[in-house]
């Protein structure tokens, strides 16, 4: 009578082990901090690699250390299991620089490949400079089962760094990438057959509220979320507002995020006497900056290069119109523009989309909809699950 509950609970343990034992090898540019005996790292990065984490037992990360303390913005792992394996930092920005890195490659890759040697699986974050060494060691371990997040513009032509395209011609080789399941942004054609389109989530199902569209009757709420850095291009939100407010519409602007644009933004609000409504926030923990959609009537997002632009997602699941560039898989995400509006970087284009949306608010309650239950799709709930399928 005793027997049947035995077996059961061996096949249970006999099917769960391999997963309480893995060794998982994470190699990535994320730079990471220590304080107190905990790790941090850029919060949507942890809050993603938290769920990876779940179904390891040993962890071992790739990556350089930063020495400065956690900021707001970062927040800690929650396995307790992890090392960190240390390597400097490169870049080939200047020849002094570009002397460094072929010094320290040597290095790196050594680490990168007994790293991977360890493991039982392989993930790698790219594209970036350290995840080039990875994508090349990973070939010597043709038999390991290896994901692969490709966190870039996967569309086949755009244009991109030597080094990016190089990491995409070496993951779509299915000779020099076995055994790897590459997780890329967007539906595209012709790809090889270990490419996955794929996803990024930043809530749970729990999170899920009826938010209907708020007409403008107290003023047009704008919203920039992301670095601010050239690539972002925040200065052109800055001056879609005062474009806006010059004409007579009571538009604000709220911006969040830190970068090397901060000063330039700072400058040209104050010449231009902009502080009364256009606000700068810094960086702000994620609750602060899920009010800031929940208030908001449109993101304003005109980046030049992007791979699934987490902010536009988030938007619109909180209901806040998408305003943004027609790069990598926006169009997809925007559904051709019936879930927001795609424009190119110019400021009387996106000045009229926005009083267009103004003036007819049928439509822009209409997208906002859209928005809204196209986004509540791509729940970290489905994510998590569709992760485990993968390792």
């Amino acid at each position: 009578m005793k027997i049947f509950p035995i077996i059961w609970i061996l096949s249970i343990n006999t099917f769960i082990s391999p997963i309480l034992t893995m060794k998982f090898a994470i190699i990535t540019q994320a730079k990471h901090k220590q304080d107190n005996g905990s790790i941090y790292a850029y919060e949507p990065y942890v809050r993603e690699m938290n769920l990876w984490l779940k179904y390891t037992s040993e962890v071992k990360i790739v990556t350089p250390i930063c020495s400065l303390k956690p900021e707001k913005i970062d927040t800690e792992y929650d396995c307790k299991t992890i090392e960190l394996v240390k390597i400097p930092d490169f870049h080939i920005l200047s020849i002094k620089a570009t002397l460094l890195t072929l010094l320290r490659m040597p290095l790196v890759f050594y680490r990168i490949v007994l790293t991977m040697k360890w493991a039982d699986h392989i993930h790698l974050r790219c594209p970036g400079n350290i995840a080039l060494l990875g994508c090349v060691a990973q070939v010597f371990f043709p038999h390991k089962p290896k994901t692969v997040k490709y966190a870039g513009n996967w569309a086949p032509n755009s244009k991109q760094p030597l080094s990016y395209r190089f990491q995409k011609w070496i993951l779509s080789n299915t000779l020099l990438s076995k055994n790897c399941k590459v997780l890329v942004y967007g539906e595209w054609e012709n790809q090889s057959s270990n490419i996955v389109p794929f996803y990024t989530a930043s809530y749970y199902k729990k999170d899920i509220k009826k938010i209907s569209a708020t007409n403008f009757d107290k003023g047009i709420k704008l919203l920039f979320v992301g670095t601010l850095s050239k690539g972002k291009q925040p200065i052109l939100s800055v001056k879609i507002a005062e474009q806006l407010h010059n004409k007579g519409y009571a538009a604000s602007l709220d911006i969040y995020g830190e970068g090397a644009e901060k000063q330039r933004i700072q400058a040209y609000i104050k010449k231009h006497e902009l502080g009364h409504f256009i606000s700068l926030h810094g960086n702000q923990p994620k609750d602060v900056v899920t009010s800031a959609f929940e208030r908001s009537h449109f993101l304003v997002f005109i980046s030049k290069s992007e791979g699934w632009p987490k902010v536009v997602a988030e938007a619109m699941f909180w209901s806040c119109l998408p305003i943004s560039s027609k790069v990598s898989c926006v169009p997809y995400m925007l559904n051709q523009g019936r879930r927001g509006a795609l424009v190119n970087p110019d400021i009387d284009e996106i000045q009229e989309v926005i009083v267009n949306y103004i003036h007819n608010f049928e439509t822009y309650s209409k997208h906002v909809e859209n928005g809204a239950f196209w986004s509540h799709q791509f729940t970290l709930d489905k994510f998590e699950a569709d992760i485990k399928e993968m390792i």
